[in-house]
């Protein structure tokens, strides 16, 4: 690592900026510490963030530790980016009001295959070490599962929030459980961090890490936790972002695997409000950068669309490259502010009328990947949100015969479909 790297900011510099966003800071005296030796010495910090690949797919919710992480990096500090392969075998039990079922190892070296794919579109990939828990974990064995069972007593670990509330409701814990966090403690008394990353509802398991690092004579990690993103449906309510965190399963998210129009489109959608969360959280602009943006909105100088098509394209760059963001910024442009809609541009979708004289509409508008369901192509034709070449379908029951079609859903998905 060049010493020069860690010193093209102050502590002081990097300290505002690797903690913007921070709920829990355990403690800004450590980390203040701990960055100006690391400027002094020009010896790196190790920051640790473990993901357990739990899922194959991830959205920018989950790219929030990843942009803290690359905050980190850019300021010459090692990055590990810690792959809970291990831990992924029990489950992390936060939040969860029932024991986890358990993944086979298969299951875990698919899902992280695909996080390596994914996680390098924030971090520089040359720069990141990748390290799976496994490493230490295996070989703790018999033995060391107990001895690392016997820091940590029963009364403390019921101290957690879900434990606590299962346990009240007389809902099953399983023993393996408790283990997780000790366990995800042990990873950093293994690589030494000087710093660990999680979201603000994993405070207690990093906590254990802090512990565990006292009794090994170990300095003791700074934890930091950073908040849960919320949806695209976010919206401002007296001087607060209210709304349900990004979760697919609630369709308000940003897929980092999506396609660029798709990703480009949905953050076009956001209040503007929620966009300056967005900024703060997600983009690489110093703070200093955003404050001048701000007031160049806020004087009317810059117009808040140009501020978020700004955003948008920057988010679309870093997950699609240069040009995709370029194209994406400008078919949007075209598509929606200047009211154009270029049908040799979108995609097309060929579906067989198998013999039959006509194809429901809210099929089609399933297999051409508008809707996600039969239900909520009927739901959004009632609302008007449905056009079939320019023109509002609004009968559940319409179907569409041999022919090309233009479909238009919202303001943001449309596609071209051929029915034969």
């Amino acid at each position: 690592m060049n010493p020069d790297a860690l010193r093209k900011a102050t502590p002081e510099e990097q300290f505002e900026e690797v903690t913007r966003g921070t709920v829990d800071l355990h403690s800004p005296e450590d980390l203040k510490k701990k960055l100006q030796y690391s400027y002094d010495s020009g010896k790196p910090l190790v920051i640790k963030a473990g993901f357990d690949p739990s899922r194959p797919d991830l959205h920018l919710g989950h790219s929030l530790l990843l942009t803290r992480m690359r905050r980190f990096q850019d300021f010459g500090h090692t990055v590990v980016f810690l792959i809970g392969d291990f831990t992924a075998l029990i489950g992390d039990p936060t939040g969860r009001n029932a024991t986890r079922p358990a993944l086979t190892r298969d299951e875990v070296k698919a899902n992280a295959e695909t996080y390596k794919q994914q996680v390098f579109k924030v971090l520089d990939e040359q720069k990141t070490t990748v390290r799976f828990n496994s490493e230490w974990l295996d070989k703790l064995g018999t033995e060391g599962m107990i001895r690392l069972a016997s820091r940590y007593s029963l009364q403390r670990m019921l101290e957690r929030d879900d434990f606590k509330k299962r346990f009240r409701e007389n809902v099953s814990i399983a023993i393996h459980e408790m283990l997780y966090p000790l366990l995800q403690g042990y990873d950093s008394v293994a690589l030494k961090s000087d710093v660990e990353l999680g979201a603000t509802d994993q405070l207690f398991n990093l906590l254990v890490g802090r512990q565990l690092m006292r009794e090994e004579n170990l300095a003791p990690q700074v934890i930091m936790t950073g908040p849960i993103l919320e949806g695209l449906n976010a919206k401002m309510v007296e001087g607060k972002i209210i709304g349900d965190k990004m979760s697919k399963s609630l369709d308000n998210y940003v897929g980092v695997s999506e396609p660029p129009d798709t990703m480009f489109g949905k953050l076009m959608s956001i209040t503007d409000d929620l966009m300056w969360r967005y900024y703060q959280l997600l983009s690489s602009k110093t703070l200093k950068e955003l404050a001048e943006l701000q007031a160049k909105v806020a004087s009317g100088e810059v117009h808040p669309k140009a501020a978020k098509l700004g955003f948008a394209r920057e988010m679309t760059e870093r997950f699609h490259g240069a040009e995709a963001g370029r194209k994406a910024e400008e078919d949007f442009e075209k598509r929606f502010a200047k009211k154009e809609l270029s049908a040799e541009d979108l995609p097309l979708f060929e579906l067989s009328l198998a013999g039959a004289p006509a194809l429901p509409l809210t099929k089609v508008l399933v297999e051409a990947k508008l809707v996600a369901s039969a239900t909520e192509g009927r739901k959004l034709m009632a609302q008007g949100g449905v056009r079939v070449n320019g023109e509002k379908a609004t009968d559940p029951k319409a179907e569409l015969g041999a022919g090309d079609y233009l479909l238009q859903v919202g303001k943001l998905k449309a596609a071209r479909a051929k029915l034969s």
